[in-house]
């Protein structure tokens, strides 16, 4: 336990979370005297990365798939409730003092916590680096395109490379900059997206009726796929506590909860429901060209570039949390690393992952297919999370979560915890089976007649048999 604890930081001083140098902390814990911060400061942290243009082409999927506005405005609705999950689990950072990376292995034991952070909270990781570098990459080399620079390889790929080398700078810094910045980056990127949001209204089609409304299995198969796309970004935030850990150890669980939900959800509903607008305002031969350009088109000369830069802060602000947390992830799996070299090797990663991206994929599609997949994994994982948080009211020892020796409180059977890889696997299974994308489309989902279900199906499984085998004999130590 003390060899874990010391090689995952270095020595630390008063100015390690100031945000004017990089923090060299890592997974090891935040001590009482080194905590400091309000809940509601949390509103605004995580503010910044939902001010997205990802939610403005899920909301112009939403109108794609046939439904008419009222229904997806309904839908984005019913999942911004979704957000409450992260708010739950986020309350785990402040009760143990370190990362959610480190957390879970009061779920899966000390060995199956390396298999799970490995497959499962990497790939979250990885796909959402790779969507908002993607989306910044192909807006960027639009507009550059558009003053000569068009060459359709080189110009995203280097629109890439100087975002993501910002995203990592950022993450080197840390939890203080990040605490420092994002609240002003929340504001600026509010006033860009607000003023791309009245640009396009005159071109909303307010009377738009689908030609051929959906009926019947039709349209729940249409909501369900939306719901699901709607869905993986707050389940993807099983590292909320990352964010939350420097808070003070009395600091109210249900008011992290609330403020944590609250500035994700916020941000997302408003712009994803600006989506489903601008999807009334778009026809088919408008989209051919990208969804970026379609939005281009729609706007002041002036803006377009404006917008850009705003989907570059919001890019950094996403991806750098992002990367952050993913960097403690490479030390809870035992790579012997400091963390700001972590963050630099997430960062590499991340980069190759999306130029392999825009040399094979169009913005919509790639949204689209790799958020719904997204959900076979973070669906389960996120009810697990919550569920366990819940069960023992988000009071975590964070001293045991290190002890990694044969006989700790969460080494479980010989490093393994039968409830919780248990639980996973079942769940994604049932989330799998459950799912339909252009791609795949489950059995289940199949029989239904292309209905999407893998979502609360998932969550179901998974949260359900969790709890019910963490409360028999079969979790041995660790439980509750």
């Amino acid at each position: 336990m003390t060899t874990q604890l010391e090689s995952s930081g270095a020595q630390h001083d008063a100015r390690v979370d100031d945000g004017t140098h990089p923090e060299t902390r890592g997974i090891d814990l935040v001590s009482d005297a080194e905590r400091h911060g309000r809940a509601r400061d949390l509103v605004l942290v995580w503010a910044a990365p939902g001010v997205s243009i990802l939610n403005l082409t899920i909301g112009v999927t939403l109108v794609l798939l046939g439904l008419e506005p009222w229904q997806a405005v309904g839908l984005v609705l019913l999942a911004s409730l979704l957000w409450i999950l992260p708010g739950i689990v986020a309350a785990s950072g402040p009760a143990a003092g370190t990362s959610g990376s480190v957390i879970t292995r009061a779920m899966y034991g000390i060995a199956g916590n390396r298999l799970f952070v490995t497959v499962v909270g990497w790939l979250i990781g990885a796909v959402f680096l790779s969507l908002s570098w993607l989306a910044s990459s192909f807006m960027g080399a639009d507009v550059l395109r558009r003053v000569g620079l068009d060459d359709p390889v080189w110009t995203p790929i280097g629109v890439t490379l100087v975002v993501s080398a910002v995203t990592v700078v950022v993450a080197i810094f840390g939890h203080g900059l990040i605490l420092r910045i994002y609240p002003v980056l929340a504001a600026v990127l509010l006033a860009i997206f607000l003023a791309v949001g009245v640009s396009i209204m005159p071109a909303v089609d307010w009377a738009y009726a689908n030609p051929e409304p959906l009926e019947g299995v039709a349209l729940l198969s249409a909501a369900s796929i939306g719901f699901t796309i709607l869905a993986s970004t707050p389940l993807s935030f099983i590292n909320s506590p990352d964010i939350a850990r420097y808070l003070p150890r009395s600091t109210s669980p249900v008011r992290i909860a609330l403020a944590t939900a609250v500035g994700g959800a916020a941000p997302t509903v408003v712009f994803t429901v600006v989506g489903v607008l601008l999807g009334t305002a778009l026809t088919p031969d408008a989209l051919a060209g990208g969804i970026d350009a379609a939005i281009f088109d729609l706007l002041p000369s002036w803006l377009a570039p404006v917008l850009v830069l705003g989907v570059v802060v919001n890019t950094i602000a996403l991806n750098a949390m992002t990367t952050y947390t993913s960097s403690m992830a490479l030390q809870a799996i035992g790579l012997r690393l400091q963390r700001i070299p972590a963050a630099i090797i997430v960062g590499v990663v991340g980069t190759a992952l999306t130029i392999a991206l825009v040399l094979t994929s169009n913005l919509l599609a790639a949204v689209n297919l790799m958020l719904q997949f997204l959900v076979v994994v973070s669906a389960p994982a996120m009810a697990i999370f919550a569920a366990d948080v819940l069960l023992r009211r988000a009071r975590y020892d964070g001293a045991q979560l290190f002890d990694d020796r044969p006989g700790g409180r969460f080494w479980y059977h010989r490093g393994w915890s039968v409830p919780g890889m248990t639980a996973l696997g079942v769940g994604g299974i049932a989330s799998a089976v459950c799912l339909a994308t252009d791609v795949w489309v489950g059995p289940v989902a199949l029989a239904l007649g292309v209905v999407d279900l893998s979502v609360p199906v998932g969550m179901l499984v998974a949260g359900a048999l969790y709890a019910l085998l963490l409360r028999s004999p079969i979790a041995k130590d660790g439980r509750p």
